[in-house]
């Protein structure tokens, strides 16, 4: 494993400052510099960018990030044990790297952020999905960042591309695929990662729209997906029967046949029955 940097390798990161990944946090650490900076590679270049990372750990992307040239880099680590480490990086790289000690779910980066802003970040398996979510679903699009790219558990990776018709086709395709054009540009082991977790891991790169896909509400969207997936094996007419009046006719004029199940209906025809339903609401 060549160096990236002048900093000691990871493992003696760790070992020094007793970084023991803790389960509750949803750490597990990625501790090969190379497989770092080729995520951080997989962000595009970064060198007029500002990068919003979320739980750095000991700082193995973040220095995989910075080795590949961020302008600069916003790390929000929720274990205080890791800021010692981080504040290590930080010295190496100076004015590059800020650090903020707190949960991403609480905290507003975009007051220590400058756009163009992309978002890279080995997330912990427990946050994951629900930063995503709001990351898809901002109050008015296009959202801060330009592209997201992030760590999940190899199956939640797979639900983000996944095609209508497949058994991971459902919210979380529709939300990212709607407004994003979304693959997976890396798979990884469970080895790579120190505990090992139980599951492979893969790299999944978005990239946002200008506009959505297809026109739609984004709150009536997001209502019709979540209970049509909701009951997955129903058909519509009997999964959907509580989210409008008359859902059997707003089916049939979406182009939708009402015996139809959630699993089968692309991206456009969720986004024309949101249409029907709101036309209908405001009728």
């Amino acid at each position: 494993m060549s160096a990236i940097d002048t900093l000691p390798p990871l493992r003696d990161v760790i070992a020094s400052h007793s970084l023991s990944a803790r389960k509750s946090l949803g750490q597990n650490f990625l501790l090969d510099l190379n497989l770092t900076a080729k995520i951080a590679r997989q962000a595009g270049d970064l060198s007029a960018c500002d990068v919003l990372e979320i739980g750095p750990g000991p700082g193995g992307l973040t220095r995989g990030l910075l080795s590949e040239g961020a302008r600069h880099v916003l790390s929000i680590e929720k274990d205080a044990r890791c800021l010692p480490a981080l504040a290590e990086i930080a010295a190496a790289y100076p004015g590059r790297l800020t650090v903020i000690e707190g949960d991403a779910l609480e905290i507003d980066p975009l007051a220590h952020l400058t756009p163009p802003i992309r978002v890279a970040a080995n997330l912990p398996y427990n946050v994951g999905t629900e930063l995503l979510v709001r990351w898809l679903t901002p109050p008015t699009w296009p959202p801060f960042w330009q592209s997201l790219t992030l760590m999940f558990q190899r199956e939640v990776a797979e639900r983000i591309v996944a095609a209508p018709g497949s058994k991971a086709y459902g919210r979380l395709a529709i939300l990212a695929q709607w407004r994003s054009d979304a693959r997976i540009v890396m798979q990884l082991p469970p080895g790579a990662f120190t505990p090992p977790p139980k599951v492979s891991s893969s790299v999944v790169h978005l990239t946002a729209l200008p506009a959505p896909r297809f026109p739609a509400d984004p709150p009536t969207l997001s209502r019709v997906v979540a209970t049509a997936f909701n009951q997955r094996r129903k058909m519509l007419r009997a999964a959907l029967k509580g989210a409008a009046p008359d859902i059997e006719a707003h089916l049939r004029a979406a182009g939708i046949k009402p015996t139809d199940r959630a699993e089968q209906i692309p991206l456009e025809g969720f986004c024309a029955l949101a249409r029907e339903i709101e036309k209908a609401a405001k009728a």
